[in-house]
């Protein structure tokens, strides 16, 4: 999760809430790309999970990185949960159980994502190796019991631990057990956000299908490709899923200005400290009538906050986050946004895109959603299965790229980062299911082998 908002400036109408979005816009020549990738964080004795406190730390990792970096700490209640660069706008945080993620800045290119992920991999192993710290590239946590693993000392974390039982059934999984990877882009305005929203709504499941990495868990299969995908499927159903509505007549801002407002909140942030105020009204906070904080009114960074804690399928911020890919090794991590900034950012590419998933219903985008956690490339959507999307629409990503032409220096286009997703869907099997027959064969069901062979 990214680092909390600071603007204190008073938000008071629901005007306000839609001319947020729509300040997001930018003209084409100003898009950029943002990646989020999280990773495991294990000790390479043992194979466990990593405290916060100690000699071998996830505090230790975070100071070392400081000092390296020279990044600005971000600091709660004294301890130390995450980094900023004031100068790139990027971010290293903490997930709720220690999962450790580079939130990356907008950049023009997947070339520079590349390089930024390959910098980011060579700093943080050169702090974890003497520490006997190791990462994980899996969407699930393997083999770790939910009770073993740490909570990061963060206030919100705190607060939506004690919510997430009341409201599902895998919210508490969600946060302590998995990892994504998500790419963050641009929109131009109203009709070109809510075309991109609608394209990559359709498709997500798509992405899961592609990117599907979490086949065990507590050191067994789960019978799912993707079961961090399934886990959102009951984490907290007013707040995630596929955005029926968002296909809908008179969709733009304010419609999902409307949504996010019936979403209940976690919290609301003063200074450091996290006020408990789940299952409450954003609207009665703009109205100075939340209970337990009479007379307090709504700001820009309430809003901000706000909407960080909404998790459906793509969510929208000033600009539209893909969320559907689980964590994986670190050459798959840059096709995500290569596969998206194809399909999304060119003109052509966006038409093709619509042209294929425009007939889709509601329903049937809602099945393929349920379906794909468990069948992977065997779902089918509309009388076609998802391996054949996923040839589709990765071919419609390489043909965008080589049409951007935005090249390295060895006058490479971006297309070249789709390589890794090229192989599966050649080969038509999922990640997941290459894991699974390594369990079943050469690791000779034990997954001490992924510690090595997946590990960053």
């Amino acid at each position: 999760m990214a680092r909390d908002q600071v603007d204190m400036t008073p938000i008071e109408t629901r005007e306000e809430l839609i001319a947020w979005f729509e300040a997001g816009s930018k003209p084409k020549s100003q898009f950029r790309i943002g990646t989020e990738h999280e990773k495991f964080v294990f000790t390479v004795e043992g194979h466990n999970p990593v405290p916060y406190d100690g000699s071998r730390s996830i505090r230790a990792l975070l100071e070392g990185m400081q000092h390296l970096l020279g990044w600005e700490p971000i600091i709660e209640n004294g301890n130390i949960i995450g980094l900023f660069d004031v100068t790139s706008g990027g971010a290293i945080s903490l997930e709720p159980g220690g999962q450790f993620e580079l939130s990356g800045a907008p950049l023009e290119t997947v070339h520079q994502t590349c390089s930024e992920l390959m910098a980011h991999l060579a700093q943080v192993k050169e702090i974890a190796r003497p520490l006997g710290i190791g990462f994980l590239g899996l969407g699930m946590t393997p083999n770790w019991r939910r009770a073993e693993i740490p909570m990061m000392p963060k206030g919100r974390y705190r607060i939506m631990t004690a919510y997430m039982p009341k409201v599902g059934k895998y919210g508490l999984d969600m946060m302590y057990r998995t990892c994504t990877v998500h790419t963050n882009l641009d929109y131009s305005g109203e009709a070109d956000m809510v075309k991109k929203l609608r394209v990559s709504l359709a498709l997500q499941p798509v992405a899961t299908a592609i990117f599907a990495n979490s086949p065990f868990t507590e050191g067994k299969p789960n019978g799912f490709l993707s079961f961090r995908s399934e886990i959102w499927r009951d984490t907290d159903p007013d707040r995630s899923g596929m955005l029926p509505w968002a296909f809908e007549l008179g969709m733009g801002f304010e419609r999902y200005v409307d949504y996010a407002l019936d979403v209940p909140m976690y919290f609301v942030k003063r200074g450091e400290h996290y006020i408990d105020v789940a299952g409450q009204s954003f609207r009665d906070l703009m109205q100075g009538r939340l209970p337990g904080m009479p007379g307090e009114c709504a700001t820009v960074s309430d809003w901000a906050n706000y909407i960080s804690t909404i998790f459906p399928e793509v969510r929208l911020k000033r600009y539209l986050e893909m969320r559907g890919a689980d964590g994986g090794p670190w050459q798959r991590l840059p096709a995500l946004p290569a596969y998206w900034v194809g399909i999304l950012y060119d003109d052509d590419a966006l038409d093709a895109a619509w042209n294929l998933v425009k007939t889709w219903t509601a329903e049937e985008r809602q099945k393929l959603r349920d379906e794909v956690p468990k069948l992977g490339f065997a779902a089918v959507i509309a009388g076609c299965d998802v391996l054949q999307l996923a040839k589709t629409t990765v071919a419609l990503a390489e043909k965008g790229l080589a049409r951007r032409r935005r090249l390295d220096g060895a006058s490479h286009d971006e297309s070249r980062y789709l390589q890794p997703i090229q192989e599966y869907v050649a080969r038509g099997i999922t990640p997941a299911q290459e894991l699974l027959k390594k369990f079943e064969n050469e690791w000779n069901r034990s997954l001490a082998p992924v510690f090595k062979e997946y590990a960053y």
